[in-house]
């Protein structure tokens, strides 16, 4: 095993030992919900695969359900999965949400997909990059003509930053997709000039990069951000702070998105309270577990202005005191 995938396996490996047990001795707390809930997470090296089984615990501790977890692709792949029932819970970022909920993304094939609902906010996604020091890239603008990696097909990255490249008129030589451990593998061998993601941040799989060799972190020019804005308005300017790398050495101009939790809509209004309850309440718990969910707080579910809320989930925010209007709720 390559010592990045003994990285990522080290820590996901820290989180195995907790779930086993539970999942053997789940009983659901209340009649009528199910015994068991599959997730959609996403490809190891970002952040998903974390966060995911992270709350995962808190749920399942709360409800008594026993949940399990899909690796899938990301975002775009986990709307899919629970359009069809085939995962109840998973995440996304609010611009694939928002192409799902519209059938405007190419990957829709114009289909709506509305049996989805927003549980909980969870953290923004900014849109950033790495290249080898040695490579002398320090800008979006050197990678025309260049090969560059963009994480899975199915993820935010993978369906964004090809968008993003062509809005600001870079066109690169190839676009690759695969995980984040992988893209940053393909970086340090030479088969990328650079690798683009977009996850909770640290991106995991750039720290990684930041212990195998130099790197230089990719941000965006104030002009391609107010382009981007412009025309992408999922999309909102932010800064990424020096100190969240290593060797990043300065504050990081970027755009992002907020993703949000999701569920099938048929799921039980108790549980999905319960589950909502347990995750934003034990926020303290959570960011213990992951440095990204100090964004999963109750005010940041004003971060969504079209998916409706599971009424469930809308139960506990109206508690909380966060106005969600009647249309932003929905059975």
């Amino acid at each position: 095993m390559q010592r990045r995938e003994m990285l990522f396996a080290g820590a996901l490996a820290a989180t195995l030992p907790v779930l086993a047990p539970r999942l053997a001795a789940a009983q659901p707390k209340q009649a009528g919900w199910p015994r068991a809930l599959t997730m959609g997470t996403a490809a190891p090296g970002g952040t998903y695969a974390l966060y995911g089984p992270a709350w995962g615990q808190m749920a399942q501790a709360a409800t008594g359900v026993a949940i399990s977890y899909r690796t899938t692709q990301g975002p775009n792949q986990n709307i899919l999965l629970v359009e069809r029932k085939e995962v109840e819970i998973a995440m996304t970022t609010m611009g694939v949400a928002l192409q799902a909920w519209e059938g405007k993304g190419d990957w829709t094939q114009g289909k709506q997909f509305r049996e989805i609902r927003a549980l909980f906010p969870m953290y923004d996604t900014p849109f950033h990059g790495i290249a080898l020091k040695r490579s002398g890239i320090t800008r979006f603008a050197q990678l025309e003509g260049k090969n560059i990696g963009v994480g899975p097909r199915g993820g935010t990255p993978g369906t964004y930053f090809p968008i993003i490249m062509s809005t600001l008129g870079y066109k690169p030589g190839a676009v690759r997709y695969g995980s984040g451990s992988d893209m940053a593998g393909q970086l340090q061998d030479g088969l990328l000039d650079a690798y683009l993601f977009a996850s909770g941040i640290p991106v995991p799989s750039f720290s990684e990069a930041e212990t195998q060799g130099d790197v230089v972190f990719l941000d965006f020019t104030e002009a391609e951000v107010a382009k981007l804005t412009a025309a992408l308005p999922e999309l909102s300017p932010g800064t990424i702070p020096a100190s969240t790398y290593r060797t990043a050495g300065r504050d990081l101009r970027v755009v992002g998105m907020f993703n949000f939790a999701i569920a099938h809509r048929s799921l039980d209004e108790g549980l999905v309270y319960a589950i909502v309850k347990a995750v934003m309440d034990g926020n303290a718990q959570l960011v213990q577990a992951i440095a990204a969910a100090r964004e999963t707080v109750p005010a940041n579910a004003a971060k969504n202005g079209f998916l409706p809320f599971h009424p469930g989930a809308a139960r506990y925010f109206r508690e909380k005191g966060i106005n969600l209007p009647d249309k932003l709720v929905a059975a």
